[in-house]
């Protein structure tokens, strides 16, 4: 463990848990570093960071550095939720969560399946009108 002195107060106390917090969660954790397998498709892993913090402490007469006590806890917690899978410059959502709970959440996994819907009728009603 690295040598150093003791925090000497609540602001300090914060700050370095913050930042403690902050090294955990960053962008590569929610969006993952892109994974090529042999035969070209490319997994992009999507996941959920939830994470609390709490801390507190208080000064005790002032009188020396000794006269702080206080504490700090945090928890993160990383669920994986789907996977991004991009294969000949078309890109599908691979769902690995639990399923949908609520009405916004069931109308989000229907986006990309919708929008694919829509692309096929375009595509479909553009070749009618060329014949």
């Amino acid at each position: 463990m690295e040598n150093q002195k003791p925090n000497t107060n609540l602001g300090d106390l914060m700050r370095e848990s913050m930042d403690k917090v902050r090294e955990m969660v960053d962008t590569n954790t929610i969006v993952g570093t892109p994974i090529t397998t042999p035969d070209g498709v490319t997994l992009i892993p999507i996941s959920k960071v939830s994470f609390g913090f709490g801390s507190g402490g208080g000064d005790y007469g002032k009188v020396d550095a000794k006269s702080f006590g206080g504490g700090g806890g945090a928890g993160v917690k990383i669920d994986p939720v789907a996977f991004l899978v991009v294969k000949d410059g078309i890109t599908r959502v691979l769902p690995v969560a639990v399923p949908a709970s609520t009405t916004l959440d069931r109308v989000i996994e229907m986006v990309p399946d919708l929008m694919e819907k829509v692309e096929k009728y375009l595509d479909k009603k553009d070749e009618t009108s060329e014949a």
